[in-house]
């Protein structure tokens, strides 16, 4: 029997009827329903006495798509501009780059708010009976290029930048800052400018109450900001405070961490069970407790808790906060009330920024391609609009397992479906193959029951 890995058909032009893209094409069209097209224009007005060709709008639109199909430079969205029957008269990746190269400063704040009024309408019906939980980290973005003003060397050996990310606690992008490699991954500053701007991204509802100066009284909805150890600090846990935003933030190791942990050993009443998060492998043994009476938190502001978390050592486990042979220990500081468990619950999920991080570099931040700061500031983002578009469309038109999948999924599945084009009673139909595994997908968004 012969091998083979295909069968004997071949190759031959001529399919002009045949498109790809049909998930990109549903994409545009849900940007175009929500405003974003429109908000994005609106973001970027016309330079010059005369009208461009290309509306600056449809030409970041198109940037966006681009991006959600695993583009990663400008001259990926060439490729959009070989399915004209889809994306229409699509402009040249010189045009895209004169476009983001032209934001100038400001631009990058400039297109996030435009994402910022469409995300104000999308939520307009949440349910906003519990605290929002947002998270902030940094990540390293390696470049191979000195030209690119702001690339520097960073602490882990490499070149580049080092921007900082705000999201949801549910994966929707708020804020990106871009910053040269060299900046610190602790820098109070950074977070705070982070965190004030990606409150002004809420809606007015989560927003009002926790901007520097609103007093207490306005606090519509909780807001909760959780960050790692490069956050631990009582200085910015008393900023956040003053901003009537509460904290958990990974605590590092110090003398008085160590003494309320040996503090603690003695009396093992105080260490309860913790419970698996939903869809994760129990780890056999896990304990908290929360130590703030034997922890000397005289520096953070009022009402600050210690809450400790011990697990049997694993092969691999992490440097631990407290040296021992027979458990890895962790803990982190917060102002929340709740039970050690409850608080220990809400830390732990903080893990899932970093696969929004993930996804955010899989939708395009792998590469800044521009050598200038502010372009790059304006693709970084574009990086994160593109990412917060994708999970609008997810929870808006998708169910199961798509309504969760990440960016690699969705292109091979989604965003990548082929289609013929067929002409009847003067409309343009896009038949999907049957046999493909998104196309009932999107023939549910088509034909909603």
């Amino acid at each position: 029997m012969k091998l083979s890995s295909v069968t004997n058909a071949r190759l031959a032009g001529g399919g002009d009827r045949v498109v790809w893209g049909a998930g990109l094409f549903a994409l545009g069209g849900f940007a175009d329903r929500v405003g974003l097209t429109e908000a994005l224009s609106a973001a970027v007005p016309p330079r010059g006495e005369r009208a461009p060709v290309h509306d600056r709008g449809a030409v970041l639109v198109h940037a966006l798509l681009m991006l959600a199909g695993g583009g990663e430079a400008c001259t990926d969205i060439e490729h959009l501009r070989a399915q004209r029957e889809l994306f229409g008269d699509v402009a040249s990746d010189s045009t895209l780059y004169r476009t983001l190269t032209g934001l100038g400063e400001g631009g990058a704040a400039a297109l996030l708010g435009a994402a910022a009024a469409v995300r104000e309408l999308l939520w307009a019906d949440r349910d906003r009976s519990a605290p929002l939980v947002v998270d902030v980290d940094s990540t390293l973005v390696e470049v191979h290029s000195e030209n690119k003003a702001g690339a520097a060397p960073h602490y882990k050996g490499g070149f580049g930048f080092h921007p900082m990310v705000c999201s949801t606690a549910d994966g929707e992008p708020l804020w990106i800052t871009q910053r040269p490699g060299n900046a610190a991954a602790n820098d109070i500053a950074d977070h705070l400018e982070v965190i004030d701007a990606a409150v002004a991204t809420l809606p007015e509802p989560d927003a009002v109450g926790h901007r520097e100066g609103d007093g207490d009284s306005l606090v519509e909805r909780p807001l909760v900001v959780r960050i790692d150890a490069a956050g631990c600090s009582p200085r910015l846990a008393a900023a956040l405070r003053d901003r009537n935003i509460g904290y958990a933030v990974s605590a590092r190791s110090a003398p008085g961490v160590q003494a309320a942990i040996r503090g603690g050993l003695g009396d093992p009443d105080r260490w309860h069970n913790a419970p698996k998060r939903p869809g994760q492998r129990k780890r056999r043994g896990a304990q908290v407790t929360d130590l703030t009476d034997l922890a000397d938190l005289s520096g953070w502001p009022g009402r600050t808790r210690l809450i400790v978390r011990r697990e049997p050592r694993h092969p691999g486990a992490q440097r631990s906060l407290f040296p021992s042979e027979n458990f890895r220990y962790w803990g982190f500081l917060t102002d929340q009330q709740g039970s050690a468990v409850q608080l220990d619950r809400l830390m732990r999920s903080h893990a899932d920024v970093e696969n929004a991080v993930c996804r955010l570099k899989d939708s395009g931040l792998t590469r800044m391609p521009f050598t200038d700061w502010h372009a790059n500031s304006a693709w970084a983002a574009m990086c994160m609009i593109g990412l917060a578009l994708v999970g609008w469309f997810q929870n808006a038109c998708l169910t199961g397992a798509l309504r969760r999948a990440a960016p690699k999924r969705l292109r091979w599945e989604l965003w990548h479906l082929p289609a013929l084009v067929c002409r009847t009673a003067r409309r343009v139909l896009l038949r999907l193959p049957e046999r493909h595994p998104g196309a009932k997908a999107l023939l549910a968004i088509a034909h909603p029951r």
